[in-house]
């Protein structure tokens, strides 16, 4: 086994070094109708889970996601026949005191709406070599969360240490004593294997811990975020500032992020190696929404049962008070700065547009994907850094008849006072839904023009 091993660590060293290469040389509800079958589904499925099945071998999973070559063994649920938009995966072991897995799943289902867990897939990687305890976890699992495995939004899989490259004599760096090495460096494996399995599920992977609590809706937060985000290069995009949590990948990179783990298994933490990676792969800077979506809700760690009351500030339970803008794009002849790019004057990060000195009748349009019913715009200009780069005089009007990136008819909805604008009550300003929004430079300025941000409120009910 130690031969196979060494075996697949050599075969992960040279693809590990060949994409960087390559990176680096390129670089510059239910229906009605349903609910009876679900219901003999539910209950077929609760029986064969519970028969005898301590005495079941576990069926080895047949997965073509499988780079890493490792038998994984599914423990319940089985993996979507369609590619879905999001898979959500997570790691759990063993805790001294405590345990917050069951809680941190219902955050998740109790957050989504059933529309969006057809597009999203759990997965959950019982990483714990005591398989007594796996056992009982399942057991707990397919209790309570019976409909959500039938349905494929949840799977349970666990891959056999005998998989696990070697956990003892490790490097002590950092000055870590030698239980905290092997616990981190078998997280860094742990972690590979389940995005190792995670690859090939869903268009996006979303990394969490098993003691986490999600804002409502995170996953329609998430997919306009990464609207905002189109025809931008990025690697990693985070919702949380805290270690490993609410960190956002293209599932496409999951393969060598995987085989980077087991590289350097060894070396440093896993939220570590998550930074070395992102670098290595040409994204310099760190891209992350406020307010964050997720919540560290544990109160001692995995490692050894410690205290750890970790919170991230920026966490907002409730999103409703927070602006919806509508997947949009965004289009100017202002004169763009560097890599101060529109769209970040839209996308809630901690960024902004900058653009050389506006003209008189130079315009920043947000043109929405699809009509829009807007209650409420607020657009920011300057900064605190540069708060002299503030707009001096403009107009802000609502667009409707839209011509692929422009619209045709504008109406006027108010103008900035000291470089904001707040316009409220805007439901009834346009005969039909808005689908573009403008902002018009009406006197020419010397100083040039940021827009720290723009956030749109819509009308509640369906859009």
């Amino acid at each position: 086994m130690r031969c196979f091993l060494r075996r697949s660590l050599t075969l992960a060293i040279f693809l590990l070094v060949f994409l960087l290469v390559i990176n680096l040389v390129s670089w510059p509800r239910e229906d009605p109708e349903m609910k009876e079958i679900q219901q003999w589904a539910q209950d077929l499925g609760m029986y064969q889970l519970h028969a005898d099945w301590n005495r079941q071998s576990l069926q080895q999973l047949s997965n073509a996601t499988n780079f890493l070559n490792v038998s994984y063994r599914s423990l319940a649920g089985t993996p979507p026949t369609q590619k879905r938009f999001l898979t959500v995966g997570l790691c759990s072991v063993k805790r001294k005191r405590g345990n917050y897995l069951l809680e941190t799943l219902k955050s998740v289902f109790e957050q989504s709406t059933q529309e969006e867990l057809r597009e999203m897939v759990v997965v959950v990687h019982l990483a714990d070599p005591d398989e007594n305890w796996n056992a009982q976890v399942v057991e707990k699992i397919t209790k309570r969360f019976a409909r959500q495995l039938l349905l494929g939004h949840l799977l349970v899989v666990h891959a056999p240490f005998e998989y696990y490259p070697p956990l003892e004599g490790l490097k002590r760096n950092f000055n870590d004593a030698e239980d905290r090495v092997q616990f981190r460096s078998k997280q860094n494996v742990d972690y590979a294997y389940l995005m190792n399995f995670a690859a090939n599920l869903s268009t996006y992977y979303l990394m969490i811990e098993d003691d986490v609590h999600c804002s409502k809706s995170f996953f329609r937060t998430i997919r306009n975020r990464l609207v905002s985000l189109e025809g931008s290069y990025w690697v990693t995009v985070e919702f949380s500032k805290l270690g490993y949590i609410g960190k956002l990948y293209h599932s496409s990179d999951l393969p060598r992020l995987a085989q980077f783990l087991l590289l350097f298994y060894q070396e440093m933490p896993c939220d570590w190696l998550f930074v070395h990676f992102r670098l290595l792969l040409t994204q310099k800077e760190v891209i992350r929404f406020k307010p964050s979506l997720f919540q560290h809700m544990g109160h001692f760690s995995s490692f050894q049962g410690t205290a750890n009351r970790l919170k991230d500030e920026d966490f907002e339970e409730d999103l409703s008070r927070f602006p919806d803008n509508p997947p949009a794009d965004m289009v100017t002849d202002i004169v763009t700065f560097e890599n101060y790019l529109p769209n970040k004057a839209y996308s809630n990060m901690a960024d902004y547009f900058w653009g050389k000195a506006p003209s008189a009748g130079n315009t920043f349009t947000i043109v929405f994907k699809k009509a829009a019913h807007i209650s409420r715009i607020q657009i920011h200009t300057g900064s605190e850094q540069r708060p002299g780069d503030y707009l001096r005089a403009g107009l802000v009007e609502l667009g409707t008849q839209k011509d692929k990136l422009q619209c045709v008819t504008y109406v006027p909805v108010g103008h900035f006072e000291h470089g904001d604008f707040d316009g409220q009550n805007l439901e009834s300003s346009t005969a039909s839904a808005p689908e573009c929004v403008r902002i018009t430079v009406t006197k020419s300025q010397a100083e040039w023009l940021i827009i720290s941000s723009i956030n749109i409120w819509l009308k509640p009910g369906p859009q």
